[in-house]
């Protein structure tokens, strides 16, 4: 089923997205789908699951849905586990039943869907998630399609994948410098990092691509975006919104609560919707927010199911009297929390995160300095460009992967040395000059401007 907002039929060029049915994912490539609606005037094809397409809308910020058709497919039948927070690597594996059945799923409808608009378009564009190459297996067929890779982690975590599996030679141009290599070096491979992932899942070499896209900029990342540029590129980001129209927010509680405090004087904090912690550090960083007397508004979930609105959800039990301890100077959200709009806030000084690359995109763009807990996957290599390479934050968590609780002493400090000390002044302000150079960036006459214009130009060839 297709829910159509302007369908731009007489357009040359029509572009579908097809994005991994997780929220990270999900999220990034809408907002995606939004700016080039909006820049190039173009028709925008989002697909997925009638499950995943609610999901994504129910939770967009600042999504302005003309110029976009959402095509709601049949949702497949999937096992739905709960999190498993004593998961040896930590990494989200509860998900591979419905992002495996999705992919599986949408193939057919896909290749159907380009075919149908291959018939009223001079070419159809095909942006799909790097975990998704499973559905867009069978559109090379299609003479007048093409397909763009979009990678949905940084450029530093695509240069560390293709520099694990050349067996961490070093390069000639020694890009990562002695320090940074070191640090690396430490970090476990793929094997590790992304464990016992479903092969329709895995991104591979033979794929039939013209080009990447990143959610990055060059800005950002210029020399891992220049390493890799045997392919075409495009560095379109940041995707999300770099200007919060608070007229139009919604509802909430903590955003009203954050409007009362002083500029920068509160630490947001977040684990993204793939982590999943046990009570026991749950228990530990309620104490630590506690002791370190710094005001702080917590976004407390469970992670997210594979389809997040079926089943029980676990609720995180925190310690007894925590929040009427710290009533008046922390806040507990328990239900979805507009992170764009808290991190746009002025209130807000610090996030202790997880590094997931779409957090990471969002703090940097919004000027606000992190404190890295990475729990799996890219979040480690997110967290050494975030603190050693861009020096927009400091450390909380050693990088490993696994179920290592982090004491409430150490989550103390680590908010201390962020919103109370002459350090963590000079790291807000090296965010700040970040976020105000990433946010000039993508207004028109910004190198990330230019950047979109000549992807569209690419895919238009110029009409």
């Amino acid at each position: 089923m297709a829910s159509e907002n302007s369908s731009l039929e007489n357009s040359n060029v029509a572009v579908v997205m097809v994005p991994l049915p997780a929220q990270g994912h999900l999220n990034q490539l809408l907002h995606l789908s939004r700016r080039l609606a909006s820049a190039a005037n173009l028709p925008i094809h989002y697909v997925g699951t009638t499950t995943h397409i609610r999901q994504a809308k129910l939770r967009a910020h600042g999504i302005r849905a003309h110029g976009i058709t959402f095509h709601e497919f049949p949702t497949p039948l999937f096992e739905n586990p709960q999190p498993n927070p004593h998961s040896s690597a930590q990494f989200p594996e509860h998900i591979y039943p419905s992002a495996s059945a999705t992919a599986t799923s949408l193939r057919g409808p896909v290749h159907a869907l380009v075919e149908n608009l291959s018939q009223k378009h001079e070419r159809v564009v095909i942006v799909y998630d790097s975990s998704m190459p499973y559905v867009v297996k069978d559109v090379d067929r299609i003479p007048n399609a093409e397909s763009y890779r979009f990678w949905s982690i940084s450029a530093l975590m695509v240069y560390f994948l293709d520099w694990h599996a050349s067996g961490r030679r070093r390069r000639r141009s020694n890009l990562l410098g002695e320090e940074i290599e070191s640090i690396l070096r430490e970090i476990p491979g793929t094997e590790t990092l992304f464990p016992n992932m479903p092969s329709e899942l895995r991104s591979n070499s033979k794929e039939s691509v013209l080009g990447n896209i990143y959610n990055t900029s060059r800005a950002l990342e210029g020399p891992f975006l220049d390493s890799l540029a045997a392919q075409k590129q495009w560095a379109l980001g940041p995707f999300n919104p770099v200007e919060i129209d608070t007229t139009e927010r919604r509802p909430s509680g903590c955003l009203d609560w954050l409007d009362r405090q002083e500029p920068d004087s509160v630490m947001f904090v977040s684990f993204g919707t793939t982590s999943c912690f046990t009570d026991e550090q749950i228990e530990e960083i309620a104490i630590g927010l506690e002791r370190s007397r710094h005001k702080f508004v917590w976004a407390l979930r469970d992670a997210d199911k594979g389809d997040i609105f079926r089943g029980e959800i676990r609720e995180p039990v925190l310690p007894e009297g925590f929040e009427e301890r710290v009533k008046g100077r922390g806040m507990v959200v328990r239900e979805w929390a507009p992170q764009l709009e808290i991190l746009a806030n002025r209130g807000t000084g610090g996030f202790l995160s997880h590094c997931g690359w779409n957090s990471c995109v969002e703090s940097m763009s919004m000027g606000v300095p992190v404190a890295a807990w990475p729990v799996h996957s890219d979040q480690l290599v997110n967290a050494v460009l975030l603190t050693k390479v861009l020096k927009v934050g400091i450390e909380v968590r050693e990088r490993t992967c696994g179920p290592i609780v982090v004491p409430s002493g150490v989550v103390a400090e680590a908010v201390g040395r962020l919103m109370g000390s002459g350090e963590g002044d000079e790291i807000r302000e090296r965010a700040k000059e970040l976020g105000v150079s990433l946010r000039s960036y993508v207004k028109e006459g910004g190198v990330g401007h230019e950047e979109m214009e000549s992807f569209i130009t690419h895919i238009t060839r110029g009409e």
